[in-house]
């Protein structure tokens, strides 16, 4: 299989190159190459998308004169998507496009589908996401339907919730199995079964690939089955207890702080995700949804999940080699002011 993949270069981008490579496709990606180089074996086209606005021009030109039996495509800019759309008309046989549950204006009730559950207005142009929540969500929108307007359905839309594992820049996920490894007092927010789906980038990208591979069709939700909260928790520490970190050979025992949303929106810790949050919790019912999604047909469509430990165990392991992955969620000292009030309220 001709691949091409905008990307390459970070995350689940990188990821997808890699499995694609290991499967004997040939695979070009093209990215600006700020963030380092595409796997070993990928072709690297350098290129900026937000300079290249000419589909007849430039790069586009190149790439136009060749046939591709797929693309696969992680971009949050309509324009982008337009340009590439309407360079490689014609061109490309299967167009995967990864979205994000963003894309979702109410997830309310847990158990939606992408059949059920209604969702932003497109964008009508290129939104600034920085400033404005939904403009994110509407941007992605814009984008799937312009995939699907101008392949005329010959693709697949992906919709992942969060992706965690090993080269996560993100720093969500990869708090829990970092804080978890050091033991002591743990701060965790209640309930201990609010329902969790964290999905492992490397098992994203295998179903990706073999998405493009079998030239799927569809838009699915693409997350594992929830887990309650105390699971995710007990799993992740599994995974970590396998992974022999230097200078932690002698860490205290483990020890959950459970904290009512109240005391810990009292306390200014925040939700999800970004500094001085507890990544992954959700406290409003407004997101109740969010991370309960029903994936019964992305499961019969051969995404396969793996065991949460190892994603765990694969990420610290990635990070005691010296990652340097962002910084997410509370730090060492507010977390454990934030034991402190919540043990001694005065």
């Amino acid at each position: 299989m001709k691949l091409l993949i905008f990307g390459g270069s970070v995350f689940l981008s990188k990821t997808v190159a890699e499995v694609a490579l290991a499967r004997g496709h040939k695979v070009v990606c093209l990215s600006r190459g700020d963030s380092g180089a595409p796997p070993k074996g990928a072709h690297h086209i350098v290129a900026d998308r937000s300079e290249e606005t000419d589909p007849q021009a430039g790069t586009w030109t190149g790439l136009a004169s060749h046939d591709w039996d797929a693309v696969i495509d992680v971009a949050r800019t309509p324009s982008w998507v337009d340009t590439a759309l309407t360079a490689l008309k014609g061109r490309v046989k299967h167009w995967v496009f990864v979205s994000t549950i963003s894309v979702y204006s109410d997830v309310s009730a847990p158990g939606g589908t992408p059949e059920n559950t209604p969702t932003h207005d497109p964008a009508d142009g290129d939104l600034d996401d920085s400033t404005d929540p939904t403009a994110y969500g509407r941007n992605k929108i814009a984008c799937e339907q312009a995939v699907q307007r101008e392949t005329d359905g010959h693709c697949l839309i992906a919709r992942p919730g969060l992706i965690g594992g090993p080269g996560d820049p993100s720093g969500r996920y990869t708090y829990w199995p970092e804080r978890l490894s050091r033991g002591g007092k743990v701060l965790v927010p209640e309930p201990d079964d609010a329902p969790t789906q964290v999905i492992d980038v490397r098992d994203l990208a295998e179903w990706l690939v073999t998405a493009a591979e079998q030239e799927m069709t569809g838009t699915f939700d693409a997350v594992p089955p929830s887990v309650p909260f105390h699971e995710f928790l007990a799993e992740t520490t599994e995974g970590v207890s396998r992974v022999r970190h230097p200078g932690r050979e002698e860490t205290p025992p483990l020890r959950l702080v459970w904290a009512d949303p109240e005391s810990l929106l009292a306390l200014d810790v925040r939700p999800w995700a970004g500094a001085r949050s507890l990544p992954l919790w959700l406290p409003d019912p407004e997101y109740a949804g969010m991370r309960d999604r029903d994936v019964s047909s992305t499961l019969a469509a051969g995404l396969a999940p793996r065991p949460l430990a190892d994603t765990a165990e694969a990420t610290l392991q990635w990070l005691a080699n010296g990652s340097g992955a962002r910084k997410s969620g509370l730090t060492w000292h507010e977390e454990q002011d934030v034991i402190s009030s919540l043990n001694d309220p005065a």
